[in-house]
């Protein structure tokens, strides 16, 4: 198991602890890390991804018996599993990137629609210096164990919008790979704005998965929000 997965499991579960939380959506799975943490504290997952492949990876890990749905954001389709309700929802390492602003704020409108008045929200997006860091360094490459990787970014400030390319040259040319990962760095403001439009009050934005405040030089912060109990 990934430690930060681990870690991240902990420091949700502790944000909801007391509130009587069981059943959690899990969205963005992939390959199920997030989805299999939770599971060891004892709750009841429900995992959802667009990528049919992470899908088959995650069934692999998580067996049988979990219930995993291919379904892309910002809609999710009605029915089992994700009519819900669920008292809380996660989406980790910046699934939620992905989605233009009207698709997350789509999303967000959909994800309310699962959970129980009071249920919890939990997700991470990209934070500004993430934008920085990626227009500054335009290109980043490396070595690690006779793997090479190239990976460049476009970023055009106007939509907040990073095309990234990312070639990976194994030993086994089986292993290599080339792929493309459009992403968007929302404005704070905006996302605040797209939780409230969604009958989602905020409870918190931090760190990545720390309570210590977002500054100039966070990458990635952790949002914390709870659906508004009419």
């Amino acid at each position: 198991m990934d430690p930060c997965h681990s870690a991240w499991a902990d420091w949700a579960c502790e944000r909801w602890s007391g509130d009587q939380v069981h059943r959690v959506l899990d969205v963005c799975c992939g390959t199920g890390l997030m989805t299999q943490a939770l599971m060891d504290r004892g709750l009841d997952v429900v995992g959802v991804d667009a990528s049919a492949s992470m899908l088959a990876r995650a069934r692999v890990l998580l067996g049988d018996d979990v219930l995993l749905e291919h379904a892309a954001l910002p809609e999710l389709p009605a029915g089992v599993p994700l009519d819900g309700p669920f008292d809380a929802a996660v989406s980790t390492l910046d699934g939620l990137n992905y989605l233009s602003l009207p698709d997350l704020r789509a999303a967000l409108g959909a994800l309310a629609t699962r959970l129980r008045p009071g249920g919890w929200l939990v997700f991470d997006l990209h934070a500004d210096a993430a934008l920085d860091l990626l227009r500054d360094n335009p290109v980043l490459e490396g070595q690690d164990d006779g793997t090479r990787f190239v990976l460049r970014s476009f970023v055009d400030d106007a939509t907040r919008r990073c095309v990234t390319v990312i070639d990976l040259v194994a030993a086994d040319p089986a292993d290599s790979f080339s792929e493309e990962h459009v992403q968007y760095v929302h404005a704070e403001a905006d996302v605040r704005a797209a939780l409230s439009d969604a009958g989602l009050g905020l409870v918190s934005v931090t760190d990545e998965y720390t309570d210590e405040p977002v500054t100039a030089s966070t990458l990635r912060a952790t949002w914390v929000a709870r659906l508004v109990e009419s």
